[in-house]
This record gives structure tokens, C-alpha cells and sequence, in this order.
């Protein structure tokens, strides 16, 4: 039995990635199998320690995804609110799939080996 190296459909690439992108955001990039960076708004970066630890608490543990938020099925956004300390957040996740040199858009995105993630994590407001 030979393996296939291309998946055989639109479907089957998404599940390859949402599979990736879940392997990047529930590591919090740790997985190095799949490279990329995480990066925070000014005004995520800007929040408390404590608020910033429930973030990457709830990016890492987002399991809600449905037709609405992820229509193609690649696990690449997720949304969740919070409160602290009296302070209602909306916060967004995204991921995008760059080249190896992060310039633009990757050529073959459910290949590792030649995409990088960007993990960005922002107030809905700033979408």
C-alpha cells in the first residue's frame, strides 16, 4: 500500500490543518513539529498577568468551534468573553498561515515543512 503525500480534497486539507492548528494553539507553540509565532495586540499585551494567563488558558482549551466560526472547518479562529476584576473582555484568536519567511501567504499551508503560523490574539474590538 503506497502513501498518498496530497490530500484528496478541500475537506481533507482542512482537517489537516484545523489537526496542525490545534497541535500549535493547544501548545501554545511549544510543538515544534509545527513552527510559528504567537503574537498579542498592544491591548491584549497590555492587560494584567492574571488576565493574560486566563487567555492562554481559554485560546489553548477553545473546543466551540462550529459553522459560524470556522465555515472551513481549519480550527483557524475561535472568540470567548471573560470577566476579572469587575472587566468584561471579547476576545478574538486567529491563526494565518505564512511562508517560511513569514512575507506572505503559504503555497502549500497543510505542509509544515514550509508554513509558519502566527497565533494573534486580539480584543474583538480591534478585528
Amino acid at each position: 500500500m503506497t502513501q498518498r503525500s496530497e490530500p484528496d480534497d478541500e475537506a481533507e486539507t482542512n482537517a489537516i490543518i484545523a489537526e496542525q492548528n490545534d497541535r500549535f494553539r493547544t501548545t501554545w507553540g511549544a510543538d515544534f513539529t509545527v513552527p510559528g509565532q504567537i503574537v498579542l495586540t498592544r491591548s491584549v499585551a497590555d492587560l494584567s498577568p492574571a488576565a493574560k494567563a486566563i487567555i492562554m488558558q481559554r485560546v489553548q482549551n477553545f473546543s466551540e468551534f462550529t459553522e459560524d466560526n470556522d465555515p472551513y472547518g481549519d480550527h483557524s479562529f475561535g472568540a470567548f468573553e471573560f470577566e476579572i476584576a469587575d472587566n468584561s473582555y471579547h476576545i478574538f484568536w486567529k491563526i494565518d498561515l505564512y511562508d517560511q519567511d513569514y512575507s506572505m501567504g503559504s503555497n502549500d499551508p497543510n505542509n509544515v515543512k514550509v508554513t509558519r503560523r502566527v497565533l494573534t490574539i486580539l480584543h474583538a474590538s480591534e478585528y
